[in-house]
């Protein structure tokens, strides 16, 4: 019998969960973002400030817009297009007016007027520009109103948390005739302050106490004019350097070349799936945020934009292969983050990787734990992994030599912390009185269970976080032996060696044909079939005649939705194909599974995987795979069904086409053989060739181009190498 504890959410259990009241008023709404700082727009480049509407301008944590419209002679102007150029670097919008009458009284018909807007965020500033011209015969007076406000919600509570009280919200101040201010004082004690800059090219300007400023212009007969304003957001002593919207709009190409250059550029023979890597790419690069160690993929837009330890080494762990510089700064920055004291108010303890970092009021005031917060289970194997995977690529010992300690430190922590009860196995139990209830990937509230839907009780050992440990313990051997550590070697590869007998002999139900989901607190298995199972598959945990099995559960109907791998089987007690991770389908999930078959040989099956994806993409917006979207059965002449509080761009869904790639071809980069290799490559049927150009190989650079040709499909290679010492393999 299933409690009513199970059948409902408590307000313990859902505090951190989003609520479906927090979305977007229209779907379509508009994505800009840069590093601290993001904006949710609808497609007109206004903000609608309704309700529990998501939309408004973000700086670390705190809403400092929420309305921001734009009439022309009080009527809203008609949305012609709205698009989000390549780089995501600027919202571009044309619009016109509606059939309206002047200033001067002159009857102005319909599409007589064109609105352009320029939306850009750059380093804590936002941009517009506005020009307007008239197709009119004869000259016009026409009135601007752009209307502003702000809320300083924090963006928990924007999230759906409720607050006994809030600070003071300070009404409109105007410093001179070009500005606007806006302020709030909240309870942390600091001083948030939105200030607002126009330029001066017009003829009148009225309305500063009501927050809705109106330009008056004269537009003679094809002729352009223009208006610029900032707006830019302050906290406490902060003081941020404003330009004006040519002087920010220079910044963002040698900054987009520089971070851009982390990648190679990869084209294809499908223009389609050429575009899915591009806006990928696109995508994460806007999500990089620079920090004192380099740069760190943000998770993602809107509830997630900022470092989170488990998204930051999957996101890098996908672009490994071909961006091998994002893992390097992402161990820096987790390394110097590492928790070195025991604080159970974080869930801290020596040697655990961060699970994420936040600013604003409530992480001020502690009515949310996540100014440095510690509650994962899984990033610190993970990070250890990345580690050993970055020097396998890279050869990077002195790197690996500066966060040795680092390493140690994780691995004591997997063995002294992570073990609560001695068994052998990695556990959870949250201990922060606001923390989270479950610290794996599915970290909702109802994601562990038994078959008959019961709650899982802690402490929990989730299957894959076993996987994440006995691949954390081989690379952390293999470094300890580079490093001429060989007992610590020998220690650590013995102990993934007893881990792995113990897991396939535990873990594994020969009646599920699957590995469980976790054994809770009693040691009971949750025999239940879900995506977990597959990621085991990605550290080579799974003995190989129990990893076939396990492929064809997977590939199953119940589990195979046609688009990927649902999160949970459809024959299972909770299975709901709109839930958060109950029958959801997550992109990075997906690619991790994809990969780990690849690795046992299942190629075909990967390849199945990726094309379900692709295939995805194409019905969604700029082919922006999201966060995650519904499980529902693909249907033919139909796309995915969304999920309404999706982050979108998410770092970890748009760096999964990397390793799709990886998987389908089986790239090996390896310094210390100096070799390129390729075992046993495949292309779907949509792709005849894939050109890789510089693809960075040790201190220089290679141009690939993977082939399929002939009767048989056989894929061929070819590079253009300038470093004589590399060489090429391909295994066919």
């Amino acid at each position: 019998m299933i409690t009513d504890k199970n059948q409902t959410q408590s307000s313990d259990e859902d505090k951190y969960y989003i609520t479906a009241e927090s979305v977007n008023l229209d779907d379509r709404t508009q994505v800009l973002n840069h590093c601290e700082t993001f904006g949710i727009f609808n497609r007109s480049g206004d903000i609608v400030g309704q309700g529990d509407a998501v939309q408004g301008i973000y700086h670390r944590d705190t809403r400092y817009i929420n309305r921001l419209g734009l009439k022309i002679n009080n009527l809203k102007p008609i949305v012609l297009s709205s698009n989000v150029k390549e780089e995501n670097e600027i919202l571009s919008v044309d619009l016109t007016n509606p059939e309206m009458v002047s200033i001067d009284g002159d009857t102005m018909h319909h599409g007589t007027i064109h609105i352009g807007r320029s939306q850009l965020i750059r380093y804590g500033v936002f941009y517009e520009k506005i020009e307007i011209e008239n197709y009119n015969a004869q000259a016009c007076r026409i009135d601007l109103s752009i209307e502003l406000g702000s809320d300083f919600k924090d963006i928990f509570e924007v999230r759906g948390l409720r607050r006994q009280e809030r600070g003071l919200l300070y009404g409109y101040e105007y410093p001179d005739n070009r500005s606007l201010r806006m302020s709030y004082q909240g309870l942390d004690d600091i001083l948030r302050r939105v200030d607002i800059a126009f330029s001066d090219a017009y003829d009148k300007i009225s309305g500063f106490e009501k927050g809705e400023v109106t330009f008056q212009f004269l537009l003679h007969p094809k002729k352009k004019v223009s208006l610029h304003y900032s707006i830019t957001f302050e906290a406490g002593n902060e003081h941020t350097e404003k330009k004006d919207f040519n002087e920010a709009l220079k910044q963002v190409e040698p900054d987009l070349i520089k971070t851009k250059a982390y990648f190679p550029v990869i084209k294809t023979s499908n223009g389609q799936f050429t575009h899915w890597i591009s806006r990928s790419k696109a995508d994460l690069v806007s999500l990089m945020s620079q920090t004192p160690y380099g740069k760190y993929p943000y998770a993602g837009v809107p509830w997630y934009n900022t470092a989170f330890g488990r998204d930051g080494i999957i996101t890098a762990l996908e672009v490994l292969w071909a961006a091998p510089d994002l893992a390097r700064d992402v161990l820096f920055f987790l390394a110097a983050n590492q928790a070195n004291t025991l604080n159970e108010s974080t869930d801290a303890e020596p040697g655990k990787i961060l699970h994420e970092t936040r600013d604003g009021e409530m992480v001020a005031l502690n009515e949310v734990p996540f100014k440095q917060y510690y509650g994962t289970i899984d990033a610190t194997p993970l990070f250890v992994i990345l580690a050993g995977e970055y020097y396998d690529r890279t050869g990077d010992l002195e790197t690996i030599q500066k966060i040795w300690s680092n390493i140690v430190n994780a691995i004591n922590w997997i063995n002294q912390y992570g073990d609560i009860d001695d068994d052998g196995f990695v556990e959870y139990q949250h201990k922060a009185k606001n923390g989270l209830t479950n610290q794996g990937w599915k970290d909702s509230f109802d994601s562990v269970f038994h078959s008959n839907g019961q709650l899982a009780d802690p402490p929990i050992a989730l299957c894959e976080v076993q996987a994440y440990v006995y691949g954390a313990k081989l690379h952390a051997s293999n470094l300890a032996r580079i490093l001429d550590q060989p007992k610590q070697a020998e220690t650590w590869k013995n102990e993934a060696k007893a881990l792995k007998e113990k897991f396939n002999e535990v873990f594994w139900d020969k009646d599920l044909n699957c590995y469980v989901l976790a054994l809770d607190g009693q040691k009971r298995p949750c025999k239940v079939k879900t995506s977990n199972a597959g990621q085991v598959l990605f550290t080579g945990i799974a003995d190989r005649s129990k990893a076939k099995k396990l492929v064809e559960t997977l590939m199953a109907p119940d589990m195979f939705s046609g688009w990927g791998i649902r999160t949970l089987s459809t024959q299972e007690f909770r299975y709901n194909p709109m839930s958060y991770h109950n029958g959801s389908i997550w992109p990075h999930d997906v690619a991790l599974i994809a990969n780990g078959m690849a690795k046992y040989g299942f190629e075909a099956e990967a390849l199945q995987l990726m094309s379900g994806l692709f295939d995805a993409s194409l019905y969604i917006n700029l082919q922006r795979l999201p966060e995650l979207f519904c499980g529902m059965d693909r249907r033919t002449g139909e796309g995915p069904t969304a999920y309404p509080v999706a982050c979108s761009p998410q770092a970890w869904s748009v760096g999964a086409v990397y390793m799709f790639l990886k998987s389908i071809l089986q790239i090996k980069i390896s310094p210390l053989r100096k070799e390129v290799s390729f075992h046993k490559p495949i292309l779907p049927e949509y792709l005849q060739s894939i050109e890789i150009k510089k693809l960075r190989i040790g201190d220089s650079f290679v141009d690939l181009e993977i082939t399929r040709h002939g009767a048989d499909n056989m894929i061929g290679v070819n590079w253009n190498n300038t470093n004589k010492e590399w060489r090429l393999i391909v295994v066919k």
